[in-house]
């Protein structure tokens, strides 16, 4: 039976890396994967792609809040059949949208992988977040590490002058220059620096 998969992680987790290699795995043994991703990430230089920080991107389908990924998928599945669907940025899903993927995974027997931050820079649940960690069949943390050592769960927002950036909308697109991932004692304490080494 297909599943439905949350893997999720703080920035710099590698994400879209796994997400990547993933389908990659797929594609080496003849499967076809279809991979999306949220239409309000334009990071990358070519917005229907997918792109990690190491420098690997895959070709990908945009969505927008409004699409019905259950009637996209299966129109894309009865043109040519797939064997994934690999879901990037997932917290941007709305929650009627993780239930349309639930119902692919239920339905066409097609596992769905998504991939996304669990919490925004407020150490509050995304939607999509959320929905998916409700109902999806298998949940997965991909683990990254503060600049102390411990494990980073949460994601810091750094306003343009290096502090932190504790105001604002939830959802503001950015990278290494925007957000960083720390342990939640140095979350809490807005430290995003780590100490001068002891002479």
């Amino acid at each position: 039976m297909a599943k439905l998969y949350f893997n999720y992680g703080a920035m710099n987790a590698g994400k879209s890396t796994i997400l990547l290699q993933a389908a990659y795995n797929y594609d080496e043994r003849g499967m076809r994967t279809l991979l999306l991703k949220p239409a309000i990430d334009d990071r990358c230089e070519q917005s229907e792609s997918i792109a990690s920080r190491i420098g690997i991107t895959g070709e990908a389908n945009n969505f927008c809040g409004e699409t019905d990924l259950e009637a996209y998928i299966k129109q894309k599945h009865a043109e040519t059949p797939l064997n994934c669907i690999l879901v990037d940025e997932a917290q941007f899903l709305s929650t009627q949208q993780v239930w349309q993927l639930a119902r692919v995974a239920d339905t066409t027997r097609l596992p769905v992988m998504c991939y996304g931050l669990r919490t925004d820079f407020k150490g509050e649940l995304f939607t999509g977040s959320a929905a998916l960690l409700a109902i999806a069949d298998n949940i997965k943390e991909i683990k990254t590490l503060c600049w102390c050592g411990r494990k980073a769960i949460m994601t810091l927002r750094i306003a343009p002058d290096g502090q932190a950036d504790s105001a604002g909308t939830q959802i503001e697109i950015g990278g290494n220059e925007r957000y960083i991932s720390l342990c939640r004692r140095h979350w809490a304490a807005k430290d995003s620096e780590s100490p001068p080494p002891k002479k």
